[in-house]
């Protein structure tokens, strides 16, 4: 069965982004790595320079915190292997840039329903834990619940990684 869009939900450190990494390497290159990070601090400088490190050769890395449905259009339309890693720092910048999270989240369906190529994107699960104590927190935890469900139903896959091990929620 061909999964053309993945979604690969996790907790901090549960494994998802070596998870959905290997799913891309099963995949004929070339792979595009499309990262939404932004080095804010040196210690997330060193997060990113360590994740680059840790994905070895054969990746091409587009680095895009705000655009990603235009990211998608450009590297996925052309039939090629995507990762997007991932959401939720796409979600924050989105917030803090002050954009419209329910129409860039349907650009982000537009363009996956767009993609020619296969599409894995990894988001971290946010709304197991505790209720947050502040305003802004709790909107990004409902913002991402909120889009979490929306990709989901549009993913042909929906894989939650726990500990290292991806349970299949869909697909």
């Amino acid at each position: 069965m061909s999964h053309r869009v993945t979604l690969v939900l996790g907790g901090a450190r549960s494994g998802k982004s070596r998870h959905a990494e290997g799913l891309v390497r099963a995949l004929p290159q070339p792979w595009i790595y499309v990262a939404t990070a932004e080095p804010g601090d040196g210690e997330m400088a060193d997060r990113i320079h360590r994740h680059q490190l840790d994905r070895g050769p054969g990746w091409t890395t587009v680095e895009e915190p705000l655009d990603l449905p235009g990211a998608l259009r450009v590297h996925a339309g052309e039939g090629r292997a995507v990762l997007v890693d991932c959401l939720t720092l796409w979600l924050s910048n989105l917030m803090f840039a002050e954009r419209d999270i329910d129409a860039a989240t349907a650009e982000l369906l537009a363009a996956l329903a767009d993609a020619a190529g296969t599409v894995v994107l990894v988001s971290n699960e946010v709304g197991q834990g505790i209720v947050p104590d502040n305003a802004l927190a709790r909107a990004f935890r409902d913002h991402a619940g909120r889009m979490h469900q929306r990709v989901a139903a549009a993913a042909d896959r929906v894989l939650f990684v726990v500990a290292g091990l991806p349970m299949t929620l869909k697909g």
